[in-house]
């Protein structure tokens, strides 16, 4: 799939993009994880996220945060790559104007980046947050939630304890107007070492559901 060069605030924007065949085709997004612990846009995780989407039809695109591979610019605590990820959905839906529907998926960091990110994006119809880090980000900026999506995580991750999970997802489920699933994955931890068939089954059986009801 081809290289692209976007120009972020912080310099250039290495990512990789692949166009989805029909003129509508819906978009989605994909953030890695923690620049600091090693993410990138080549993780395993990320990169199964981004083929999930491709083989539905969808135009995709990741990337990497700044400071990561060839993009410039240094780590900046989320603030930056927010904005990162802001100027990555930019081209993507200047690039695909008639998109019939707009996705953002990440994982672990880049599951925090992608849920404030569609806090500012109203048009966003979905969402895929995998071990999202939600016992060291605050997430009580959802309120409310603009989009239905799914929450997953691994039953033996010891880096984000799944209890924490439980407790943003369900106070999202009381929100009106939005649906969450959330999957709780058997033996999975938060790197989901051998456990990247769990992430392609339950994530593409959600996508299957979620565009079948489109």
């Amino acid at each position: 799939m081809p290289e692209v060069i976007l120009a972020g605030a912080a310099g250039r924007i290495e990512a990789r993009y692949t166009q989805g065949k029909t003129e509508n085709a819906p978009i989605a997004l994909i953030l890695h994880p923690h620049p600091k612990a090693g993410g990138h846009m080549n993780n395993p995780v990320t990169v199964q996220l981004f083929h999930l989407f491709m083989t539905r039809g969808f135009s995709v695109l990741r990337f990497n945060f700044r400071g990561v591979g060839k993009s410039q610019g240094e780590f900046d605590a989320g603030i930056g790559e927010l904005a990162d990820a802001a100027t990555a959905l930019d081209w993507l839906q200047a690039k695909n104007p008639t998109a019939a529907q707009f996705w953002v998926a990440g994982y672990s960091f880049g599951a925090y980046i992608g849920m404030q990110l569609l806090m500012r994006r109203p048009e966003t119809d979905g969402f895929i947050s995998v071990s999202p880090p939600t016992n060291a980000y605050d997430f009580s900026f959802l309120a409310p939630c603009p989009a239905s999506g799914l929450f997953v995580n691994g039953a033996n991750d010891s880096v984000v304890p799944p209890a924490e999970v439980d407790r943003v997802v369900a106070k999202l489920r009381s929100q009106k107007g939005i649906v969450i699933d959330h999957e709780l994955v058997p033996d999975a931890t938060h790197f989901w070492v051998d456990q990247l068939p769990e992430i392609e089954q339950r994530v593409g059986a959600y996508l299957d559901k979620r565009l079948s009801d489109a």
